[in-house]
């Protein structure tokens, strides 16, 4: 492919409006990938601006790494007119993306529940703590669902877990959200077996941890030895460890 050629391809999403109420970084993941695909992403953020913006430290780089692409709408939704400008965006939208805590999107009557009735062609992509189920009113962070699900455990060195340098859960959700939005699009639009309706997604971080794990727990299952953590240097090859080299 010529370089004007690649210049002038279509992206896969183009024509694809999103609207996304995020913040931090499993939601603002989802949208990131969905903008990177062609999509136009609106990112809603309150008065004095998302607060990744303004993070120090080890947080400096948040809004720069998951915001690419995407453009800014100031709105505070939980005033009349915020809210009112707000749905008007998302009647014209294709997908909302959310990752606020449990319940507070129903409180403003921006739940799927609601939102279907009004737009059906809508898809919804919700990003929590916790799927449905006892711990679904639960909030979360990386770090804990870590800990409940096994990763710091297989991460850092025996008797001590250790977190992983990276979001992991927080970045692997939004890139499950986006997968659904593939497939709920298709499933919406495809021509001839379309359903022309838009449907509620759901990813979480204790899931996807779990499913992160899942290969040692399976291990437990069918040894009954509980598996040693990653700093041990137990492996099924023969050469798995790290090495100093003459230069």
């Amino acid at each position: 492919m010529t370089a004007a050629s690649a210049s002038s391809a279509r992206l896969p999403l183009e024509g694809v409006r999103v609207i996304e109420f995020t913040h931090m970084v499993m939601g603002p993941t989802c949208g990131m990938i969905l903008a990177d695909l062609g999509a136009e992403v609106i990112k809603i953020e309150p008065p004095g601006g998302d607060k990744t913006r303004n993070l120090p430290g080890l947080g400096i780089g948040f809004f720069r790494s998951f915001n690419r692409n995407k453009k800014s709408v100031v709105l505070d939704i939980h005033t009349p007119e915020g809210l009112a400008t707000a749905l008007e965006l998302i009647a014209q939208c294709d997908v909302m993306l959310e990752n606020f805590r449990p319940g507070l999107m129903a409180r403003l009557g921006l739940d799927h529940a609601t939102l279907a009735q009004r737009f059906p062609r809508l898809i919804y992509v919700s990003h929590k703590g916790f799927l449905p189920g006892p711990y679904e009113q639960r909030l979360a962070l990386d770090e804990v669902v870590q800990m409940m699900g096994g990763l710091s455990y297989m991460t850092g060195p025996e008797g001590r877990p250790l977190r992983a340098g990276t979001s992991v859960n927080d970045i692997m959700g939004g890139m499950f959200g986006a997968i659904g939005v593939l497939a709920a699009l298709r499933e919406r639009d495809q021509p001839g077996t379309g359903t022309g309706r838009g449907q509620e997604i759901q990813s979480a971080l204790f899931e996807n941890c779990v499913f992160l794990s899942a290969q040692h727990m399976q291990q437990f299952q069918m040894t009954g030895e509980p598996p040693p953590p990653m700093p041990s240097r137990v492996s099924a090859w023969s050469v798995y460890d790290v090495f100093s080299l003459a230069g």
